[in-house]
């Protein structure tokens, strides 16, 4: 499923399907027993920034016939933002688009300084990822980039932006999947040996998956299966009903802290490192990473770099790699070359001057 805040994606797919992903619009394409597609950024786009998130079939449907579904929801108002229903129904109003669960998916936007109720299924546990704007969602406090959670049992959903500008995020919801499933790379199954049929079937270039008509790039191939057995992802304990958390409670978290200059990475709720910059003109210059001992072996710094540098990019600045850790991360990923500038003699004259 493909949400954009920002810029244009043409899609094609085994199909025949032809469309384009545009802001406010939604497309979803079902892998079912196997699908190919590609997704390319249109000539037009500078920045491409919104959501694509991946939909697990139950048990009964994981082998259906791909399907591809694109829909424009109209905006709905609301006492003090507005909402784009995409999947399922919210406001009074409900999408049209088929699903093997029952979803709930939107986008919404909430007024400076206002606060929006929303009746939500009780059946359902809620997730609210904020894209702009700081959002309190029952007395759970969320910066741009954090994931809420609320667990099933609630019949409303109150969320209230503190920010000085409009918030944007995407609301999310269902009933608890309860099925186990394995993923690697493109694939998803139930068994290691579901993945180890699949790969062999993608690169053999079977029936299973289709061709792409009218992609000129070249056809991915997967890359070696692990030397392991693929091990199926488990269920988390399901938090007391009507709980509201953090993704920090599970996950590390990176925040930009533009007081202090710099992001902090948290795990388990403690400050495990960070990385420190100063702002010249549209660069940004980082020039200290440190992660805590205590944390080390956990692959934070690479987590940290990464949202910092995706952070970079999202506000339109570029990054000058005076860290030799950001440096080397820059080195092994190529991904962000188009916002890297190199470090000069007078780049490390002024940090020098900003420093001392």
């Amino acid at each position: 499923m493909s949400w954009l805040f920002t810029g244009e994606i043409e899609h094609r797919d085994s199909l025949g399907s032809h469309a384009f992903v545009r802001p406010g619009e939604l497309n979803l394409m079902t892998g079912g027993h196997g699908i190919s597609h590609s997704e390319v950024s249109t000539p037009r786009t500078t920045l491409l920034h919104g959501v694509q998130l991946w939909v697990a079939l139950p048990e009964q449907h994981r082998n259906a016939e791909p399907d591809f579904q694109h829909h424009v929801p109209d905006p709905v108002a609301l006492d003090a933002g507005e909402a784009r229903v995409f999947l399922g129904s919210l406001a009074g109003v409900t999408s049209p688009v088929r699903t093997f669960t029952p979803l709930l998916g939107a986008e919404l936007s909430v007024a400076p300084g206002a606060g929006v109720t929303l009746d939500v299924d009780p059946g359902f546990e809620h997730g609210v990822l904020v894209d702009t704007g700081d959002v309190v969602m029952d007395g759970t406090a969320l910066r741009p980039t954090e994931l809420g959670y609320a667990g099933p049992g609630r019949t409303t959903l109150t969320l209230t932006n503190q920010a000085p500008v409009a918030a944007r995020l995407i609301l999310l919801g269902g009933p608890p999947f309860p099925e186990e499933i394995v993923m690697w790379w493109n694939f998803i199954g139930r068994t290691h040996d579901d993945i180890v049929r699949a790969r062999g079937e993608w690169q053999s270039e079977s029936d299973r998956f289709g061709r792409v008509e009218g992609y000129d790039g070249h056809r991915l191939p997967a890359p070696a299966l692990p030397n392991a057995i693929i091990s199926p992802r488990k269920n988390p304990a399901p938090p007391a009903k009507g709980n509201a958390m953090t993704e920090q409670t599970a996950e590390p978290t990176v925040r930009h802290m533009p007081a202090e200059h710099r992001y902090e990475i948290r795990a388990g709720g403690a400050l495990a490192g960070f990385t420190a910059y100063r702002d010249r003109g549209d660069q940004r210059v980082f020039y200290h990473t440190k992660i805590d001992e205590a944390f080390s072996g956990q692959g934070l710094a690479s987590r940290l770099v990464h949202d910092a540098l995706s952070d970079v990019r999202a506000t339109r600045k570029r990054v000058v790699p005076v860290c030799p850790y950001v440096k080397k991360y820059l080195e092994k990923h190529d991904g962000y070359a188009d916002i890297s500038d190199p470090v000069t003699p007078e780049v490390l004259q002024w940090l020098d001057g900003e420093l001392h």
